[in-house]
């Protein structure tokens, strides 16, 4: 999109100079920060959470997916409606909803009250997060300064996503689990009255339209999924109890499908998925998210109701792990450059699976560093290698104007693989776990689903090798993957819709 399109709006108010560049900044990267926390934070309360209100087991990844599902379903619609509406607005919009969710979540007092405000928090970072890098690239002019903000944005998703356990255990130990959502009030209210003083408005003047039925019928049709899935555990998959709702889960999606293809302007322009790199690279993100994206759940169960460590000392546990994804996204543009990004992302994958292959083998008395500290800095490090040259697979095949769409796009599929596969995974363990409630009983059921996740990487890694194109230049693949994947493996940061575009003006 170029710069001719940014329009100034009459929302803005008058001010008597331009705020700093590095003020601005800040705003949008502490945005971007409690979006990303928000993901991992509540892991380690996970116990607490069901200890104080009396939630299943099963009930407990609902915690993790109704914010996740609320996030992938709304976040390409939140990336159009900020350059529609204005993306001060969107981000005013989007942090009021996720900070009065953060306070409703906080304060409930029965685990319904919890996972709807989840989903709202979910939706409030969908309209927030897609925002905080148009605002970035915005404010810095095109050059070195721009790129060390993106820099900046990317390191603080990044950083997000790894202190998210660290956090997040230290609130819990010290107060209880409603903290690691009620810390975000103090913090949200500060950037709101920031952003109101100092952000200009800004949108793109191009008249397209909202594809409201279109992130409604994804949303609806996902959550359904994942709830059929879940009523699997206790009804079996034959009964009507997890038929109907998988039936109407798979109706909703093509629905979804159909509406796409009719709509003037679509969320998901389903042209794209016949372009070879894009629809290989997305198949291959929903796979490894459908993984990794349970293995921070899983880690933290094990670590606390087996190991009986406590919420601190599974997040210190777990500090390694998020580095390792730091270390591997900053090293994967480098193995793109040696071997090629198909291959990268191969390499990559292969070294997540020796990760959840070592972790398969946990037991109930083993020692920190070859159960969880060795296997999880693999399976991190493989999934920041991975994603970057996946995301940049994607991006090489499509047109100039719909990289940042299919961008937004590989996030989608990321996440949403990771929703359900969390879904599934709890839903192994909890099958293999039975009515057993001793510590060798869940041991044999996070073991198992480290297991299935070898089997579903292993999967992958032929996908790729059999799919993912061929002779794609290192060069202009990592050119369009790096910037935004180091804050976005394991987390739901990324690339926003339209950062593509912006960042490269």
């Amino acid at each position: 999109m170029s710069r001719a399109a940014e329009v100034p709006t009459a929302a803005a108010p008058p001010r008597r100079t331009a705020p700093p560049a590095w003020v601005v900044v800040a705003l949008a990267c502490a945005g971007q920060f409690l979006v990303v926390l928000d993901v991992s934070v509540v892991n380690v309360a996970l116990p607490s959470m069901r200890a104080d209100l009396g939630m299943s087991a099963s009930g407990l990844q609902w915690v993790v997916n109704a914010y996740a599902i609320a996030f992938a379903g709304f976040m390409l619609l939140g990336g159009r409606a900020g350059d529609l509406y204005g993306r001060k607005r969107m981000f005013l919009v989007g942090l009021g909803l996720f900070t009065l969710a953060s306070l409703a979540g906080g304060l409930a007092q029965d685990g319904w009250q919890l996972l709807l405000a989840r989903a709202v928090q979910g939706l409030g970072a969908a309209v927030l997060a897609p925002s905080t890098l148009t605002i970035v690239t915005s404010a810095v002019p095109e050059g070195p300064a721009r790129a060390r903000a993106i820099a900046t944005w990317t390191a603080v998703g990044g950083g997000g996503g790894a202190a998210g356990g660290l956090v997040g255990g230290a609130l819990v130990d010290v107060w209880s689990w409603r903290w690691t959502l009620l810390i975000n009030v103090p913090v949200g209210a500060v950037v709101l009255l920031g952003a109101l003083w100092w952000l200009n408005e800004s949108r793109a003047g191009d008249g397209r339209r909202l594809d409201l039925p279109g992130a409604v019928l994804v949303t609806a049709g996902l959550a359904t999924l994942a709830y059929g899935i879940s009523r699997t555990e206790a009804a079996g998959w034959t009964s009507a109890d997890a038929v109907v709702p998988l039936v109407v889960g798979l109706a909703l999606i093509g629905l979804f499908l159909a509406v796409e293809a009719r709509t003037a302007a679509p969320l998901m322009p389903l042209g794209l998925l016949r372009v070879r790199s894009v629809a290989s690279a997305n198949v291959a993100m929903f796979l490894s998210g459908s993984a990794m994206f349970c293995m921070w759940f899983f880690m933290t169960l094990y670590a606390q109701n087996v190991l009986g460590y406590s919420p601190l000392e599974a997040g210190l546990a777990l500090v390694p792990s998020s580095l390792a994804v730091i270390l591997g996204s900053k090293a994967a543009p480098r193995l793109m450059r040696a071997v090629g990004a198909r291959r990268a992302a191969v390499v990559g994958t292969c070294v997540a699976v020796a990760g959840f292959a070592w972790q398969s083998t946990m037991t109930v008395d083993a020692g920190y560093v070859v159960t969880i500290m060795c296997p999880g800095i693999l399976m991190m490090l493989g999934a920041g290698l991975a994603t970057t040259p996946l995301a940049a697979l994607a991006t090489s095949g499509a047109a100039p104007g719909e990289a940042g769409l299919v961008s937004g796009l590989v996030n989608t599929s990321r996440t949403m693989g990771g929703s359900l596969g969390l879904a599934v995974m709890s839903t192994v363990a909890a099958q293999r776990t039975g009515d057993r409630g001793t510590a060798e009983a869940l041991t044999e059921g996070y073991a198992l689903v480290f297991r299935t996740g070898t089997g579903v990487l292993i999967g992958g890694v032929l996908l790729m090798l059999v799919w993912l194109p061929r002779g794609v230049p290192a060069g202009s693949a990592g050119s369009a993957g790096s910037e935004g994947s180091a804050g976005s493996v394991g987390s739901l940061g990324g690339v926003p819709r339209g950062a593509v575009e912006k960042s490269s003006e």
